[in-house]
């Protein structure tokens, strides 16, 4: 009673079923997305985590899904909104019903809103228990730049050797940053199940 820990997500049953879900930062330019195969059963936790690391992002800020109506997040000590409904008792499948489309944000602050397509229902040859990354375009933005226009902004200034918070930039992100960087096969290394 006295120690509180992050959530777990228990392990469900693999599925041959899975969705195909196309993910688009959206107002982000270079566009990036990604698109997963996500097992039927998955719950909106572990979908969580799979959109999260499979997109790039590090963690460590709040989040919530929109279908329709319906706003689910983590239940977290110390953040009260009332018409969240906890993620970790609702599959996909539940919250989806005849939805095709539904909205996942990202970090309140910067407001990194992921357009999430439904685009088909697979068959598998082998079950699947978590969230794999089948493509994708361009490097996630960095954490707290801002939203979608400090990511301009910030890839502006990176661009320009004269403009004024070239160098500053350059040092806030370690060095080099490239918009176009994406390696599917590192974003499936961030979502194996260890990591889950």
């Amino acid at each position: 009673m006295g120690t509180t820990s992050s959530p777990t997500h228990s392990p469900l049953p693999a599925s041959v079923q899975a969705y195909q879900l196309y993910v688009e930062i959206e107002d982000v330019r270079p566009k990036v997305w990604r698109r997963f195969l996500v097992p039927t059963t998955i719950g909106l936790g572990l979908l969580h985590v799979t959109i999260l690391w499979g997109t790039g992002w590090q963690g460590g800020h709040v989040h919530e899904f929109v279908f329709g109506d319906d706003h689910y997040g983590a239940k977290e000590p110390g953040l009260d909104f009332p018409e969240v409904i906890d993620e970790e008792s609702v599959t996909l499948r539940e919250a989806l019903g005849t939805r095709k489309a539904f909205v996942y944000v990202y970090d309140f602050g910067d407001n990194w809103r992921h357009k999430v397509k439904v685009e088909k229902l697979v068959e598998l040859d082998a079950p699947i228990s978590h969230g794999v990354c089948i493509g994708g375009e361009n490097a996630c933005p960095p954490e707290d730049v801002g939203g979608a226009p400090g990511y301009e902004e910030f890839l502006e200034a990176l661009a320009d050797p004269d403009h004024s918070e070239h160098q500053h930039l350059k040092d806030w992100i370690g060095g080099s940053f490239n918009p176009a960087a994406f390696d599917v096969a590192e974003a499936n290394q961030r979502l194996t199940p260890e990591v889950f």
